[in-house]
């Protein structure tokens, strides 16, 4: 693997947009104030281990930001009401999640078979 840390602030500043979030919000993310995540996409500073990992954890691709090369393909970003479903989802009980992922089973049947013809 090699390190290229020329475009290493442009390559964080792409991540961090595609996941729609802020400067103030993945430097929170990542344990740092909004300055030091401004001086990172800059190219004035270059962020810790423990910086790099935290942000990972967040759907920041790190091998991207340090080598230019995706570690993998770059999932579709979720929609706001994406993630406000799935954080409904994740802030429910046991039995909560069963019926959510019952409905959306059932649904997903349903607008299959519309789609195919067997549902009429």
């Amino acid at each position: 693997m090699v390190i290229c840390m020329d475009n290493f602030g442009s390559r964080l500043r792409e991540e961090r947009e595609r996941l729609g979030l802020s400067q103030a919000e993945l430097g929170e993310i990542g344990g740092v104030k909004k300055l030091a995540q401004f001086n990172y996409e800059k190219g004035e500073r270059q962020p810790g281990a423990s910086y790099l990992s935290a942000i990972g954890t967040a759907g920041i691709d790190v091998m991207y930001i340090l080598t230019g090369s995706r570690a993998s393909p770059v999932p579709e970003p979720l929609s706001q009401r994406e993630r406000h479903l799935l954080a409904n989802y994740r802030g429910s009980s046991e039995e909560g999640r069963r019926a959510v992922e019952s409905t959306a089973s059932a649904l997903a049947h349903k607008d299959g078979a519309k789609q195919t013809g067997r549902g009429k």
